[in-house]
């Protein structure tokens, strides 16, 4: 029987920018398998990332994450220890849920079987607001006990919307086992319309002894886009209210008379700003350069700790104009300038960036000029009308099973402006 040793804490090899490959299921996709998300993969990791969030409850993004990572070209490269794998369990389609130990076992196999490891770095109880603290306390004594006499799994941490349920469950946590959570991934909760995660979120969850707390859904599940929500084979699914997507086509309406998109400042100023909000429970892992095979390390960036983002593509090309806006966000950091000249970019891209930062600050005020009394507004998560269904016997949902949008990414529009035309790219 393996037991616990003292760990390396989390927060201290983590990589800052997550790759969440909720985009590989059929939720955002028509087809997933017809994605090329063993080209997508091979181009993130060559361009730096080096961790990547999944689920069960996303479809066959498992599976298919587990092929992109064990081709040959990835095993001869990248060795299994260079990269985070990240993961959840407990949720399995939109109205169903086990937390029990015997699923959370069983989930833990079939995973570690999808995505074809004998290790997984960091578990997530999936959307913990949907079932009784009472449920998510045996869920994590279970991950725990895995963790300390399987070591399949390396850390430990809980995923959800509703802030007052993650910081509540997160100080149970504490209390009654005297050891904190790793990580608590909030999403929806840093974005130019709510940063509850960061004026009431962060020392609640800090007091709590929280580790790391990664900010996913920087664009409120499609929300803040100059098309509104998206409308696709799942309906009108989004939660909010028509009152708070008028006010969100205004704001868009401001950023349109400005030669800007509403995504476009969104997401750039969710990742530039939780660099340094979220950075007391953020990581000092080696940040994703943005250029290909050239190796970024923490200290290239001043050495601090940095707040940690999920992001989303499904397209190289994406993808590609997401890491452009990465590398100018890093350039914008302490140390930039010199680390431009050092790899050859242009001397003044540090300058660059901090101009363009202080321009996406101005339009987010305006924006949020415009959201006005729905600034910091939250939806209920669950529904008033939601029941839960006991789970059935089975690990895999279909593809009309998962009928939930997920947090860990934002639907994208197919093509993304490069900068110099007037705005940033998406991401």
């Amino acid at each position: 029987m393996a037991t616990q040793q003292t760990k390396v804490p989390l927060s201290s090899i983590l990589p800052p920018l997550i790759f969440g490959t909720a985009t590989f299921n059929y939720q955002y996709n028509p087809d997933p398998y017809e994605l090329d998300t063993i080209g997508l993969v091979q181009q993130a990791l060559e361009h730096g990332i080096r961790a990547f969030d999944t689920s069960p409850y996303y479809g066959p993004s498992e599976e298919i994450l587990g092929d992109a990572l064990t081709t040959d070209f990835v095993r001869s490269k990248f060795p299994r220890s260079d990269f985070f794998l990240i993961t959840k369990c407990g949720r399995i389609a939109g109205d169903e849920f086990n937390y029990s130990p015997e699923w959370i076992r069983q989930s833990i196999q079939k995973s570690l079987q999808r995505l074809k490891t004998s290790y997984l770095d960091l578990v997530y109880c999936h959307d913990v607001e949907f079932v009784s603290e009472y449920e998510v306390m045996d869920a994590i004594r279970e991950l725990r006990r895995i963790r300390d006499e399987e070591g399949t799994i390396k850390y430990v941490g809980i995923s959800g919307y509703p802030l007052p349920v993650l910081c509540s469950i997160a100080h149970r946590v504490l209390r009654e086992t005297g050891e904190p959570l790793d990580a608590v991934m909030s999403y929806a909760n840093f974005t130019v319309q709510n940063t509850l995660l960061a004026t009431q979120g962060i020392e609640q969850l800090k007091e709590a002894g929280v580790d790391v707390v990664p900010n996913a859904s920087p664009l409120a599940m499609g929300l803040l886009r100059r098309e509104g929500v998206p409308v696709g084979g799942m309906g009108n699914w989004h939660p909010s209210s028509n009152d708070l997507r008028k006010a969100v086509k205004r704001a868009s309406d401001f950023c349109d008379r400005h030669d800007e998109k509403l995504e476009v400042i969104a997401i750039r100023y969710a990742l530039e700003s939780w660099l340094q909000v979220g950075a007391s429970v953020g990581s000092r892992g080696d940040p994703a350069s943005g250029v290909p095979w050239k190796r970024q390390s923490n200290e290239e960036v001043g050495g601090n700790r940095l707040g940690v983002s999920v992001m989303g593509v499904s397209k190289r090309k994406e993808l590609e104009k997401t890491m452009q806006v990465w590398r100018s966000i890093l350039d914008g950091q302490e140390g930039g300038a010199e680390t431009a000249k050092k790899a050859g970019r242009w001397d003044r891209d540090h300058e660059w960036s901090l101009n363009r930062q202080r321009a996406v600050q101005m339009m987010t005020d305006g924006i949020r000029e415009h959201l006005d009394e729905y600034i910091d507004y939250t939806w209920d998560s669950p529904p008033k009308s939601f029941v839960s269904k006991h789970a059935k016997q089975k690990l895999q949902p279909t593809a009309d099973e998962a009928s939930w949008l997920t947090p860990a990414a934002s639907p994208q529009p197919e093509e993304l402006p490069y900068p110099g035309d007037g705005s940033l790219p998406l991401r």
